[in-house]
């Protein structure tokens, strides 16, 4: 019987180990062939098409804007396209958005710069073109108004297509589309240099440390042990620290273990989890095991450490997930969230570990 719980518990690990991670899917539709082109990217050549309910009106001012938000990102931008390129980046600006067909729902489709199909509203669909051919990224930025008549007019605003494209290029001018762009096509170091620019913002920096994350950018982990210093930053900079290589988790352990700051064990023990469910890693599960059975650890600590396990399916686990089941149950507190969560991460990490009912 103890057998054939540790040849289910161990097929469970690798059939976990094998799937690739949503940090890592996001690229595989790509050919050889368009993730070589991607590497190569340098020079984009921006087109910019703006349409208002009386036509088209000049995209200049668009365009001037666009183009300088991707050269803060390092990319050389060109307007005409008899000029060299090696990617085309389109920005289509409506007064009314036209709906371009549907988009699959779940994963980036459900984010909230994701194209509409209910906005009817002044929108700019961002897509690009590589080798000739769209890619099935496209992202969508909205004014705050869907109707641009009545929004002019209360304004003071003389043209109504016109003031929906000012709104327009105000919101590109924040819109952080050039980090998105860099993490599609896989430039990490560009993204690592816009880190470390003095202007860059805080939300900038952490919105920076996920997509990093997500790109399981290994060259990234300097870096973020650098941002471990800034508290305003710690968190974010543990959680991408989970997507990446095994190089972290000394690190994370130490941090699970000595942090003052509830947060940061939480968020650490949470990274151990995320790296030793992509590597299929089972050596953090000895120290997640032992931050489980301290008496003294804090219960939303206790929280990420169940979940983490569960991550890692091991035998190991099994009888202090149960011993901590039993204790938990024994506590009446419906109205306590955090004990709820506790109880909810501890029994899916159960099923998740103790597998013998399901292969039997």
């Amino acid at each position: 019987m103890q057998k054939q719980l540790a040849l289910s518990t161990l097929a469970l690990c690798l059939v976990l180990s094998l799937m690739p991670s949503s940090a890592s899917a996001y690229r595989e539709y790509f050919t050889p062939e368009q993730k070589g082109r991607l590497e190569k990217i340098q020079t984009v050549l921006v087109d910019v098409l703006t349409i208002t309910d009386k036509g088209g009106v000049g995209a200049g001012a668009l365009a001037e804007v666009v183009a300088q938000r991707l050269n803060e990102a390092g990319y050389a931008t060109v307007r005409d396209p008899a000029t060299p390129h090696d990617v085309v980046f389109r920005v289509k600006c409506e007064q009314r958005k036209t709906w371009e067909g549907t988009t699959a729902t779940g994963g980036d489709a459900d984010l909230p710069d994701a194209p509409s199909r209910l906005w009817k509203g002044p929108a700019c669909q961002l897509t690009y073109l590589l080798g000739g051919m769209k890619i099935k990224w496209q992202k969508e930025v909205r004014t705050e108004f869907e109707d641009a008549v009545a929004a002019a007019q209360a304004a003071q605003g003389a043209d109504p297509g016109l003031y929906a494209m000012t709104k327009l290029q105000e919101a590109l001018a924040t819109y952080d589309f050039p980090l998105l762009l860099a993490a599609e096509w896989g430039h990490a170091d560009r993204l690592l240099n816009m880190l470390d620019s003095p202007d860059a913002s805080q939300a900038r920096k952490i919105k920076i440390m996920s997509l990093l994350g997500e790109m399981q950018a290994d060259e990234a982990l300097p870096k973020l042990k650098e941002a471990l210093k800034n508290r305003d930053l710690a968190k974010q900079a543990i959680l991408s620290m989970g997507n990446l290589s095994k190089d972290g988790i000394p690190l994370l352990v130490d941090l699970m273990n000595t942090s003052p700051q509830i947060e940061i064990q939480a968020a650490a023990a949470k990274g151990l989890g995320q790296i030793g469910g992509i590597a299929g890693d089972a050596s953090v599960v000895l120290p997640l095991l032992a931050k489980l059975q301290d008496s003294k650890t804090d219960w939303t600590v206790l929280t990420e450490v169940a979940w983490a396990l569960g991550k890692i399916p091991d035998k190991r686990s099994i009888q202090p997930l149960y011993d901590l089941d039993k204790k938990l149950q024994a506590i009446r507190d419906p109205d306590n969230v955090i004990l709820k969560k506790l109880k909810e991460a501890v029994f899916w990490s159960i099923k998740q570990c103790d597998t013998w009912d399901q292969f039997s």
